[in-house]
């Protein structure tokens, strides 16, 4: 347990920080799912997702939830499979 008031503050910090990295994270395993369940589909509709996704990737990697490389890698993917 935390014996000084810093060392509490930083306990809720860190709660509060891991509830929103998996909130992220869950959005972008989602958002992946739904591109690939809808490549069988229009191509619209997989471009629009796709686009959602990578709009997703370079937000999780503004706060630092992923690597900026792997959201480069992943936006990458998403532009080879959409063309």
């Amino acid at each position: 347990m935390a014996n000084n008031k810093a060392s509490l503050k930083s306990i809720k910090q860190a709660g509060k920080r891991t509830i929103r990295n998996r909130m992220i994270i869950s959005r972008l395993r989602t958002q992946f799912k739904k591109v690939m369940s809808l490549a069988k589909e229009s191509s619209s509709a997989v471009r629009e997702a796709a686009i959602e996704y990578v709009s997703y990737l370079d937000k999780a990697a503004k706060v630092c939830v992923i690597h900026p490389n792997k959201a480069s890698r992943h936006k990458s993917m998403m532009a080879k499979f959409i063309f």
